[in-house]
């Protein structure tokens, strides 16, 4: 065994399940981490094939879904989830689980850059074959299938692959990273005792985690944790993309050893797919990755008294439109403009 290969007999980790409600783009990370990987990618790639677990039954049938090759399918995408439940091969559909964080990540046919979509939790839509309910309950009602039905019915867009994360592993991979410092938003203390000051604060693992999970601090709530969380995701980046991180063989293979085990991904997602995306992301930088939270129309109440979010179904298609159109930076540009 080489210094880069998982130890067949190690155990995986397997730590309290404290992964809810945190930032998806890890999956984004582990995508340009094996690109610029170099003559190293093959001893990644086995890292990463091993570590992760492959989730067979991840899409619906093909004729409840927008046509392979046509124009929603331009482009790749991917749904990122996190879920308080990692499903082991007892349990593959995730049943009887709720997806607490939901992204999509798109890179346009032509590369050069990427945008993470943030989908809050309690939006409320229409979910195929149950009604109206909270977007996150699709994976409830009938398992990954659903989910990316329920996505694709709203979005008019297509779903590549899928990852769903398990952020027991999250400390983990902040601390392979040495810690991160992030723009704090705004000075709050997290309900296990965390306490943050506004302005650049470098976080360790276990602060990194209490950093995007919070919510019960902020008079908004969700909106405030979604914030955080791209904070947290541009100071991961930039950690990446400026300490050489991409370029350090030891060190970038600690990263994928470390969230690897966390990862349950759809079977076509596998380090020969990641590599087939590295002619579109050659190059990539932190200014190349955009990040926003998919417009809605305010907290509300349904019909049976749940507190919601209300959707706003006209911006999902118009996502999906620009993501056919490959007009995705003109629309993301657009809500800069509009402070959203």
């Amino acid at each position: 065994m080489n210094q880069f290969e998982f130890d067949e007999e190690q155990s995986r980790p397997r730590g309290k399940h404290t992964g809810r409600n945190i930032l998806l783009t890890v999956l984004a990370l582990l995508l340009v981490v094996g690109v610029v990987a170099g003559l190293f990618v093959w001893n990644l790639g086995r890292n990463f094939d091993r570590g992760a677990s492959t989730l067979e039954s991840a899409f619906p049938e093909e004729s409840a879904r927008p046509a392979k090759g046509s124009a929603q399918d331009a482009g790749t995408t991917v749904l990122l989830l996190g879920s308080d439940k990692r499903p082991d091969g007892v349990d593959p559909n995730v049943t009887g689980s709720r997806a607490d964080s939901i992204m999509l990540l798109h890179i346009p046919e032509d590369g050069g850059q990427m945008y993470v979509m943030s989908i809050m939790r309690d939006t409320w839509v229409d979910i195929p074959g149950v009604g109206e309910s909270k977007i996150n309950a699709a994976l409830d009602h009938g398992g990954m299938p659903l989910m990316v039905e329920t996505i694709e019915q709203n979005f008019g867009t297509r779903v590549d692959e899928v990852a769903l994360v398990d952020f027991a592993g999250f400390e983990g991979l902040t601390n392979a990273l040495g810690g991160v410092t992030v723009n704090v938003p705004e000075a709050f203390t997290s309900q296990d005792g965390h306490r943050f000051e506004a302005g650049p604060q470098e976080l360790s693992g276990e602060q990194a985690l209490a950093f995007v999970r919070e919510r019960y601090a902020f008079s908004d709530g969700d909106y405030q944790r979604v914030r955080n969380q791209r904070a947290y995701l541009q100071a991961m980046i930039n950690k990446l993309v400026s300490a050489g991180t991409l370029t350090n063989p030891l060190k970038l293979n600690e990263v994928v050893k470390e969230i690897s085990p966390y990862l349950t991904v759809s079977d076509g997602l596998t380090s020969g797919w990641i590599a087939q995306q590295a002619p579109k992301l050659v190059g990539l930088s932190s200014s190349d990755i955009h990040m926003f939270t998919v417009p809605n129309n305010g907290v509300g109440t349904s019909a049976d008294g749940q507190s919601i979010i209300v959707a706003d179904t006209d911006a999902m298609q118009r996502i999906g439109k620009a993501i056919s159109d490959g007009t995705l930076d003109q629309y993301a540009t657009s809500l800069d403009q509009q402070g959203q």
